[in-house]
């Protein structure tokens, strides 16, 4: 084969492969943290790539820390984290300056056997973000800042080959 066949094929085996890539991790990533005094967590989110009606991504997983500890998993949708029934998480975010999270909020647990929901207190006279943690010997419920941003993903750029326009055969 010439080189000119060669650069075409390459170059339609790594177009093929992006788009299949792409469309194969429908996925959207987000960066996230909150703090409280003493307490900060951070780390990713998953969430599906379409929004529903109202805005909202469903959460798939979570990855990070809180307060120097590793999070293990989210928190099943429809399920109370354990110590903290009847509330149920959602696990839905949205992209939003307040209400980023909603009342039923998402939940995680942590590599100590804690579980975490975070939600928007919109029902408080004055709303705030809020976390509840529970431990097998503690519960505490605290205000929170709250701040999550998908992570925009880099445009990839297939250049033309060097010297396409001269003739490329041996």
């Amino acid at each position: 084969m010439n080189k000119l066949t060669n650069q075409i094929l390459s170059g339609a085996v790594v177009t093929l492969l992006l788009v299949c890539a792409h469309n194969a991790s429908a996925e959207k990533i987000w960066n996230w943290r909150y703090t409280s005094g003493s307490v900060v967590a951070r780390g990713t989110l998953t969430t599906a790539e379409t929004a529903d009606a109202q805005g909202f991504y469903p959460i798939l997983s979570i990855a990070g820390h809180r307060n120097g500890e590793r999070i293990t998993g989210l928190h099943p949708t429809g399920k109370s984290i354990p110590g903290n029934e009847p509330f149920t998480l959602d696990n839905l975010i949205r992209i939003d300056a307040q209400g980023q999270i909603t009342p039923h909020g998402f939940g995680f647990t942590t590599a100590s056997g804690g579980y975490a929901n975070t939600f928007y207190a919109e029902f408080l006279a004055t709303p705030v973000y809020m976390e509840v943690f529970i431990t097998p010997v503690n519960y505490s419920e605290l205000p929170i800042k709250f701040s999550a941003t998908p992570v925009t993903e880099p445009e990839i750029q297939l250049d033309a080959p060097v010297g396409g326009s001269e003739k490329m055969d041996d």
